[in-house]
């Protein structure tokens, strides 16, 4: 017998399983592929912060995350012995007209508020930055210092690992319930399902494709303009990431719109232009109709719950995720905003 079973081993159901495992429950992690199997084995990993604006309870929950994650990561690494690839390393965007800049001016009061002193958002001038600057029209760029990145592969490999070393059990495979709570992480194919059960869209598979380029920045901030993403990893290689795609031929087949993608960043980025392509990776990423995680007593299985919908958000979500899932599970205290109730997207 267990105390909780996790059916899933992306970032929510091994961060779930591990929050429950380091309070002493007992946990088995069920996935029928494997660990990071989908989306939450991605080469991207940034982790960034909503605007510091118009402050919600949901932004509020994100910020904690993102605080929290440093001290999360450390102790799974310090669990597991393996590394997750998570540093904060800031984050860099450029300022291309007289209108982002009022904006990214007005932003600074907002982080000065909201981040309580422990992050930082400043307009700064791009000679500041160094060499590893994107290109602005504006000779400015924002730098904010509450973005990290990791690896997520090695980062869900760390979780695997640091619920092993507490007792905890991950099954490959098929395997029965072993009693206990029963949390469904299981991603896209538990939104389709919902979809299924109900007759109605709760949720889809959003396509992102992205590459990992040959190039050693590690240390160096993240950088973002738009919707693209250059995140410098430890082990000496770029990620560039990310289209979005609701409609597609593949789900897991890279295509014309990576390599225009990863055009725009060089534009963007020109130290990139020499760089090789290591790799390229395409998948579905689970959004919810909210576009917001879906945590808490799951809609149509009674006495299970559910924690889904990590989007393109997951692993900034995850330390506060699994938190929230933990209390709710093995406390009975609820603490999950209701935007991210099931609720939400039903």
């Amino acid at each position: 017998m267990v105390d909780v079973t996790v059916i899933g081993a992306g970032v929510f159901g091994l961060s779930t399983a591990w929050a429950c495992a380091r309070r002493g429950a007992k946990v088995r992690v069920i996935d029928r592929t494997g660990i990071a199997a989908g989306c939450s084995g991605g080469v991207v990993g940034m982790l960034a912060p909503h605007a510091p604006e118009r402050w919600t309870p949901v932004k509020e929950f994100q910020f904690q995350s993102l605080i929290g994650a440093e001290p999360f990561w450390r102790e799974v690494e310090t669990a597991s012995g393996l590394a997750s690839g998570y540093d904060r390393v800031g984050r860099l965007q450029p300022i291309d007209s007289d209108r982002a800049l009022e904006l990214a001016r007005e932003r600074e009061a907002g982080a000065d508020l909201h981040w309580r002193g422990l992050a930082r958002w400043r307009v700064i001038e791009t000679a500041e930055a160094g060499d590893w600057c994107p290109q602005s029209a504006s000779g400015r760029v924002i730098h904010e210092t509450l973005s990290a990145r990791i690896h997520p592969r090695r980062a869900c490999a760390a979780l695997a690992g640091a619920i092993r070393a507490h007792g905890g059990e991950i099954i490959i495979g098929d395997a029965a319930h072993a009693g206990g709570k029963t949390v469904w992480a299981t991603g896209l194919a538990g939104l389709e399902e919902l979809n299924q059960t109900l007759g109605r869209q709760v949720g889809n598979g959003v396509k992102g494709q992205a590459a990992l380029l040959g190039l050693d920045a590690r240390g160096m901030p993240i950088a973002s303009a738009g919707d693209i993403l250059v995140v410098p990893h430890a082990d000496g290689t770029v990620a560039v990431g990310s289209t979005s795609e609701r409609d597609y031929a593949s789900p897991d087949r890279t295509d014309a719109l990576l390599d225009d993608l990863i055009l725009r960043a060089i534009a963007v980025f020109p130290m990139l232009a020499a760089a090789p392509i290591v790799e390229r990776w395409a998948g579905l990423r689970p959004r919810a109709k909210s576009r917001a995680p879906m945590l808490g007593r799951h809609p149509t299985r009674p006495g299970d719950y559910i924690a889904n919908g990590g989007f393109k958000i997951g692993f900034g979500m995850a330390p506060k995720v699994a938190e929230a899932m933990a209390d709710l599970l093995l406390e009975g205290h609820d603490t999950i905003p209701e935007p991210f109730r099931p609720a939400a997207s039903l």
